[in-house]
């Protein structure tokens, strides 16, 4: 005879499997292990969720790079640059990036303060460093001169050190940016509708699906809005104690599959 604990499980199960029709993860420290691969056990449970008719997106803050770490005919939809383009194959769907005027002042900000500095776009980032050498994936930079910068922003993001070079980027921020800082230490500047949660929403209105039937997986904080948004959160094991705080449930750690597993359990 079953257990309560089980029972309770397999009327979770049920019920979840029976309400949800969207899956939206991020992928570093949460789909991706911490060394940026991905299990082959991952990929298999990917692929079963979309043939038993889930929608599968990824929303990361990165951009380009993404389609290096895991492709994307693993997904449905997928959001990048924290939620300022959000895609379906081909078609953009949500797009919302930062007018080179808005852009510019702290750029020129940032880098007469010292901070290694970059805008991205259509797959270049416009730098002050060589992003080379600080990861070795970016291969695509060209080193620019800010004040002479007149293109629009998909992100700009910063090397943060310390709480004084947060407060220094925020003084610096007008009403149409905002900023987000990932636990590794990277400042990120995005539209100020550029989230994750209104590029899920965009995604979810094409495929005509509810909030309440939407589960997001995350680990830091450029992943608390969109766990808000959708009608299950989970935080990873190794998330920041303030995205556990608001989440529904808690998985596995990225190294141990916990996305993957928990679909498994829970939706599979």
């Amino acid at each position: 005879m079953s257990s309560q604990k089980e029972l309770l499980t397999l009327i979770k199960s049920k019920t979840m499997k029976n309400k949800i029709k969207m899956i939206v993860t991020d992928l570093d420290e949460t789909l991706l292990k911490t060394d940026k691969s991905i299990s082959e056990n991952t990929k298999s449970v990917l692929i079963s969720c979309r043939e038993a008719g889930f929608k599968v997106v990824y929303a990361t803050g990165r951009g380009g790079s993404a389609e290096h770490k895991i492709s994307s005919d693993y997904f449905d939809g997928r959001i990048i640059f924290n939620g300022a383009i959000a895609r379906i194959n081909d078609e953009i769907v949500y797009n919302r990036v930062i007018p080179y005027q808005s852009a510019r002042p702290l750029l020129i900000a940032c880098n007469e303060y010292g901070l290694k500095t970059a805008s991205q776009f259509n797959g270049m980032d416009y730098s002050n460093f060589n992003v080379t050498n600080e990861w070795s994936f970016i291969k695509d930079y060209k080193m620019v001169d800010f004040s002479k910068h007149t293109l629009d922003a998909e992100k700009i993001y910063m090397v943060v050190n310390n709480a004084d070079d947060v407060k220094f980027i925020e003084k610096h921020l007008n009403n149409d940016i905002y900023l987000t800082v990932s636990k590794d230490n990277l400042g990120q500047v995005m539209h100020k509708d550029a989230t994750k949660s209104k590029a899920i929403a965009a995604l979810a209105q094409k495929w005509e699906i509810n909030a309440s039937e939407i589960i997001a997986f995350g680990d830091d904080l450029n992943d608390i809005d969109m766990l808000r948004f959708a009608g299950i959160s989970v935080a990873m094991e190794n998330a920041l104690p303030e995205v556990k705080a608001i989440a529904d449930y808690t998985c596995q750690n990225n190294n141990d599959d916990g996305v993957a597993n928990w679909l498994l359990e829970y939706l599979l």
